[in-house]
């Protein structure tokens, strides 16, 4: 028999802790071990009753859900879904809320929705904190078997190396004070720079020059201490060297306004390019707002294909992810219309609650389909719909990507695609996966040519696209 699994509830309104607490019970597998009414609660109770996951309610007072979230994913992280409000205030928070750590989210069941509301919430919230709880489990498996890895390599590595004679161990202390004293001199040059809006590049060009300098004092520890040195900038320089509307968006809860956009969007390539021959196709679902920011936000503005991009989502929802994706990638980020024009170096995302797919007119041109058929195993908009809609495009050279989410979603079109001639397919990898669904049904096809984590997706689909 399967141990039942401990949930906190978390929501300011005494109505609605009832309501979500009756919908978990439903499912003799969970246990409702506490509840709470605010952030501050919602903390103290995770630390004391250790559950296996929450569901933390967006809006209290006190303290809010993401602040609550913010806090427990930093000191005892534990598998959290969120309960949203359809304001636009709460789509905001939630989608914040999945950029510091949430699993996934719910709508609250609508007042207005009756039992049967009630009821489909009910079936995604169970549905949800049995799959977080399986990541959860999965990750702590992954990251102890890594563990274990590095401990068995270092050990067989310890055991190869010999003791230096002692005109090399001179020589090694030699060199390592050298490389102090350059690490010192350039931590204290790199301490002494601020970034300047617009200057990153002026920044790196400024700090390879640093570490020449630094070298040149130091020029008896050799051209293998220099390239040392360089390799350590190239990494501290990765860190700091963000766009400044990058750094503007981190820690902020809401998309920035109108005003605060139009100034991000001034840095965009403004290209009105209809005239490409690649087109990329990404389908995602749960840890999907986190996988595609990452992404995304490491695309070239100039990349030379339009993006297609389902993301399984509510309707209005993908309307605000899209502002929020705009601010960080220096692609054109929007909600995909109804007769959009494809342009390389736009992305669009599928509106939640319609089916995407993409046709060609007589002019050459191609343009957005958005339709309300019957959803394709449970989902729309569906991937599987996304990428049959670009069999008939052999023309292009067509990249296909799935990244994490639960289920099979896309799988089976993805493997027609390769079928049909299409040898770029890539698939986000295990270990960076929040859940680790739909990329697996793929591999599973024997259709996935690049196994790459997240982090490293953006690169190799560049390298490529070349």
């Amino acid at each position: 028999m399967m141990a039942t699994k401990k949930i906190l509830v978390v929501d300011d309104s005494p109505f609605m802790r009832t309501i979500i607490s009756d919908l978990i019970l439903e499912d003799s597998a969970f246990v409702v071990v506490g509840t709470a009414s605010n952030g501050v609660e919602a903390v103290e109770q995770v630390k004391q009753l250790n559950p296996d996951a929450v569901t933390m309610d967006v809006e209290m007072p006190i303290r809010n859900g993401i602040d609550a979230l913010r806090q427990i994913m930093s000191e005892c992280p534990t598998p959290t879904i969120m309960l949203s409000g359809l304001t636009e205030e709460g789509r905001q928070e939630t989608l914040a809320a999945l950029e510091y750590g949430a699993f996934d989210f719910v709508c609250k069941p609508s007042p207005s929705g009756g039992l049967q509301d009630i009821h489909k919430v009910g079936i995604m919230l169970r549905e949800k904190l049995h799959a977080a709880i399986v990541s959860d489990v999965r990750r702590k498996q992954l990251n102890s078997m890594a563990e274990e890895k590095h401990i068995s390599e270092q050990q067989r590595s310890e055991k190869k190396s010999t003791l230096p004679s002692i005109g090399q161990d001179v020589r090694l202390l030699k060199t390592t004070r050298q490389e102090d004293s350059v690490s010192k001199t350039l931590s204290e040059r790199l301490d002494n720079k601020r970034l300047r809006p617009n200057t990153s590049g002026e920044l790196v060009n400024q700090q390879k020059k640093d570490v020449q300098v630094a070298a040149k004092d130091e020029s008896s520890v050799g051209r293998k201490q220099t390239s040392s040195v360089n390799k350590q900038l190239d990494e501290a320089v990765s860190i700091r060297k963000l766009p400044d509307k990058k750094r503007y968006a981190v820690d902020q809860h809401r998309a920035p306004s109108e005003h605060q956009s139009s100034r991000f969007n001034m840095s965009k390539r403004m290209s009105n390019n209809t005239n490409y021959s690649q087109l990329v196709a990404v389908g995602t679902s749960t840890g999907g707002p986190r996988a595609l920011k990452e992404l995304l936000s490491n695309l070239p503005g100039d990349l030379p294909a339009p993006v297609l991009i389902v993301q399984h989502m509510p309707p209005n929802f993908t309307h605000s992810l899209a502002q929020r994706l705009n601010t960080y990638s220096e692609l054109h980020v929007k909600e995909a219309e109804h007769g959009d024009v494809l342009q390389s170096g736009w992305a669009y995302l599928a509106p939640g609650g319609q089916h995407m797919t993409v046709v060609a007119r007589p002019d050459g041109t191609h343009v957005i389909e958005l339709s309300v058929t019957a959803p394709r195993s449970g989902h729309r908009p569906s991937v599987d719909v996304l990428f049959e809609s670009l069999l008939p495009f052999d023309g292009f050279e067509r990249h296909i990507i799935l990244l994490t989410g639960m289920g099979s979603d896309g799988a089976r079109s993805m493997n027609t695609l390769y079928q049909n001639g299409v040898r770029s397919t890539f698939a986000e990898s295990e270990q960076s996966c929040i859940v680790y669904g739909m990329p697996r049904s793929a591999i599973e096809l024997n259709c996935v040519t690049h196994v790459v984590p997240i982090q490293d997706m953006a690169r190799q689909l560049v390298k490529a696209m070349k």
